[in-house]
């Protein structure tokens, strides 16, 4: 019976891609001319689509242009280049939606997409992984690509705080490129790193706190959860 109503009906999944191909056509038409930029050229970007997010324009205008400076950052400083199956990934993270990924597909990479363009409202992004080994790993990964394009990235452990740095070069294994900051810094970050449990302990202290000023979080913008299934349905 499912199987007539698809022949009948169609893919919605099918559907729901083909809106998104001509976008991932926009984006491969601006590879060329983004590869000529020069690093600074590149990071300067990240204040020109700012500053016309601020006018009449807004996320969806600017996407192709965003995700192309993302992807030639990572191709610069990553080695990496996302393929057009991630640029469609990272167009599902950001209208909200799940991209489901296996193993090896490089979903933290897709990730960047979402994360760098939402991060440009400058209200703070989220990411939610589920330990604090990842929640460690991955900004650290990551985040020479948000770094070289402007941003600031924050880090959330169970006892402390950090921000991504890269002259931290002498530190404990896994600890590198990482500065202790206080919580409200880590928050403050155009981009924080942590677990399901420290985002939602410090929402909880927070509505315990009797001055504004002594509050670390700054409000709820985006966030992207990782393993959803996991965070939002097995340690529910």
């Amino acid at each position: 019976m499912v199987s007539v109503l698809q022949k009948v009906l169609g893919d919605p999944n099918q559907k729901a891609l083909k809106k998104l191909y001509p976008i991932v056509d926009e984006t491969n038409d601006l590879e060329a001319e983004t590869q000529e930029l020069t690093d600074e050229q590149l990071k300067a970007k990240t204040e020109e689509f700012r500053s016309r997010l601020t006018g009449k324009e807004d996320l969806e205008d600017i996407m192709p242009e965003a995700f192309a400076v993302v992807r030639e950052a990572a191709r610069r400083i990553l080695k990496q280049r996302h393929y057009d199956v991630q640029l469609i990934g990272g167009m599902v993270l950001n209208q909200g939606q799940i991209a489901e990924m296996k193993t090896g597909e490089g979903k933290t990479l897709v990730a960047t997409l979402a994360v760098y363009a939402n991060a440009l409202e400058g209200k703070g992004v989220h990411v939610v992984t589920v330990n604090d080994y990842l929640a460690r790993r991955d900004p650290v990964w990551m985040s020479p690509i948000y770094h070289a394009l402007g941003l600031s990235i924050g880090c959330l452990q169970h006892d402390a705080s950090y921000m991504y740095d890269p002259e931290i070069t002498e530190a404990p294994n896994g600890m590198e490129y990482l500065r202790a900051v206080s919580r409200s810094e880590a928050y403050a970050a155009d981009i924080t790193y942590g677990t399901n449990n420290e985002f939602g302990f410090d929402y909880l202290r927070d509505n315990m706190k009797f001055r504004l000023e002594d509050m670390v979080q700054r409000g709820h913008f985006y966030a992207i959860v990782d393993e959803v299934d996991s965070i939002l349905i097995d340690e529910a």
